[in-house]
């Protein structure tokens, strides 16, 4: 599929560059050129509506890296797809791949050879799945994806050196810590006096965490696609030691009643999470005696219902500011591009991650 014409002038020199993802919470899509063939990293869309996969970003490309099934990194796998392209990413992501997909099994942590490139992979901290990618090119290429290091949840794995990083930066140069999330969102339970709570989540990233650490409060209930996610999961790698304490949730039915929730969709656009919060308005309990809790990046959808009847309180799924800089240094990286984040520039002014800072130029490997 590749135009050679697109990519003679970087014959021999391996470069990469972000598409999309780069200035905004939006579809994660980078284009590595490997000195001899094209490859995209992530073919997302979304989250919001007005953000769509462009087929354009696959033109010329040969193959395609998904790091984890969540929209916003895999949303437009169905045009990779329909162009006839391989993908490779791990068992659990390739679950989420529409009907005939070529897949090219990565293993969630490990060392795979593609067309002479070495590239290694390693539990991500954010999804059932989920992986970072190393690709061993010039001075190393490090992709994120989303990553997290802070979760009790899933397993992080470490990676190796790497003089070019492209970072998760969701949260900008916020620096709170999980430990501070959890307790805030202690104090919002303990003072529910008797309301119903419902955590609009997605099933293979935070669904199990928190039902993991709403334990504590009373009894939890998970709807089919969570527990079904989570099911899964624990037959698979992703996932820390603390998750076998989620079995007892697990061996129960959906029970809509139960004062803890934890739903499917995420921004309650869909899945269990929309139907009761339709039932609870239509009800009018929405916002009296019933209150949605949204935990991670919020769509206008979304913030519609917090308005009507909910709140915000953060569960980090991504790295804070310190963690962004502890990995920097990690990798020894002499240049980085944080992506998902609406103002990269600001970068400019954090002196302490003593790295080029990568604002939409090509970056040679």
């Amino acid at each position: 599929m590749r135009d050679a014409a697109a990519c003679v002038a970087g014959i021999g020199t391996a470069w990469a560059e972000v598409l999309s993802g780069l200035g905004e919470k939006g579809p994660a899509c980078i284009r590595l050129w490997t000195g001899h063939a094209l490859w995209i990293l992530d073919v997302g869309l979304g989250p919001e509506a007005s953000s769509p996969f462009d087929p354009a970003w696959l033109e010329g490309a040969e193959r395609v890296f998904i790091s984890h099934d969540h929209i916003d990194h895999i949303g437009g796998a169905a045009h990779a797809v329909a162009a006839g392209l391989p993908i490779h990413c791990t068992a659990q992501t390739a679950r989420a791949l529409p009907p005939g997909a070529e897949v090219h099994l990565l293993p969630e942590r490990g060392r795979s050879l593609i067309d002479g490139i070495p590239l290694t992979t390693g539990r991500n901290g954010h999804a059932l799945g989920g992986v970072w990618f190393h690709f061993d090119l010039g001075g190393g290429l490090f992709f994120s994806g989303d990553w997290s290091e802070e979760s009790r949840w899933f397993a992080f794995d470490r990676p190796p050196p790497a003089e070019t990083a492209f970072i998760d930066c969701s949260y900008h140069l916020d620096d709170v810590p999980q430990a501070e999330r959890r307790a805030a969102l202690d104090r919002e339970v303990a003072q529910a006096e008797g309301r119903q709570m419902l955590f609009p989540v997605p099933p293979s990233g935070r669904a199990g965490e928190l039902a993991l650490h709403l334990m504590g409060h009373g009894e939890v209930s998970l709807d089919d696609s969570c527990r079904a996610a989570i099911a899964a999961a624990l037959e698979g790698e992703s996932l820390g030691p603390a998750a076998r304490r989620l079995a007892p949730p697990l061996d129960r039915p959906f029970d809509p009643a139960a004062p803890l929730l934890v739903c499917d969709t995420p921004n309650a656009d869909g899945g269990m999470a929309r139907k009761l919060v339709q039932d609870w308005h239509e009800a009018g309990r929405l916002g009296r005696d019933a209150r949605v809790i949204f935990t991670g990046h919020m769509t206008a959808h979304a913030r519609v219902i917090c308005a009507q009847g909910g709140a915000f309180l953060r569960w980090n799924v991504h790295p804070p500011l310190r963690d962004q800089l502890a990995m920097i240094a990690r990798l020894g990286a002499r240049r980085f591009a944080p992506l998902f984040c609406a103002r990269p520039e600001d970068y400019l002014i954090e002196p302490r991650f003593g790295a080029e800072l990568v604002l939409n130029q090509r970056c040679l490997l």
